[in-house]
């Protein structure tokens, strides 16, 4: 057999280029602007002397887009009647698509702080399902703006476990419906399980009728409120 010498080179051409490879360690130092842009609804209560709380509120996936209205469903704007103290009510839209990011609604919530008289030691975060999972990672990310927090049917990740000592100092309440086939009970259930040894402090309610909707039994209890508007940051 024959072997074609002018094909050597080619053959070993991986090898000599693995071998000239060269490993070069840097630093990416640069600033990088990105514009934000969110709708929002804000209930803010007329003839009120002072600074007053703020509930936050992250809405679900079926309430992305662009009709502002659709954000008040399944929400706090529901029970308003509820809520035995004058408070402000700041619901964003998340576009159509996407989920939420959460740094755009932590600076929309400094902007909202900048424009009105907002109690800062009583700033409070809810949100459902997509919402939920918004509510938590934002809490994550900036527990030292919030009172209180209330997680309702969420989905959690990786993330949030990995990251759990975040949330050991945070007043937080976490809703499932054990029936839920959307989101799975076990997300709750296995978050609880995390949080707890740093929080102990943090509830889990199973409401064991309640499919995926458990924002009406979380939402139409006066009983959330009253636990809400009760925490203070700091206290």
């Amino acid at each position: 057999m024959k072997i074609k010498l002018n094909h050597l080179p080619l053959l070993l051409l991986p090898f000599s280029l693995s071998v000239n490879a060269q490993e070069i360690k840097g630093e990416l130092n640069k600033e990088v602007k990105r514009q934000e842009k969110i709708s929002y609804i804000l209930d803010y209560p007329q003839k009120v002397k002072g600074n007053v709380p703020l509930i936050v509120f992250l809405h679900g996936s079926g309430e992305r887009g662009t009709n502002l209205e659709i954000v008040k469903a399944h929400s706090p704007f529901t029970y308003k009647n509820l809520i035995k103290e004058p408070v402000a009510i700041l619901a964003p839209q998340c576009p159509e698509n996407m989920w939420w990011d959460t740094e755009t609604v932590y600076n929309l919530i400094k902007e909202i702080q900048k424009k009105y008289k907002i109690d800062a030691s009583r700033i409070y975060l809810t949100g459902l399902s997509m919402g939920g999972w918004g509510t938590l990672k934002l809490a994550m990310e900036h527990p030292e703006m919030f009172a209180a927090v209330v997680s309702v049917c969420a989905p959690t990740d990786q993330v949030m476990t990995a990251n759990i000592d975040q949330y050991k100092d945070l007043n937080m309440k976490i809703f499932h419906g054990g029936m839920d086939d959307v989101v799975l009970p076990e997300n709750a259930l296995n978050f609880y399980q995390k949080i707890h040894p740093v929080n102990p402090t943090a509830e889990l309610t199973i409401f064991p009728n309640d499919n995926h909707n458990s924002w009406d039994s979380t939402y139409s209890n006066p009983a959330l409120y009253e636990w809400m508007l009760s925490k203070r940051k700091g206290k």
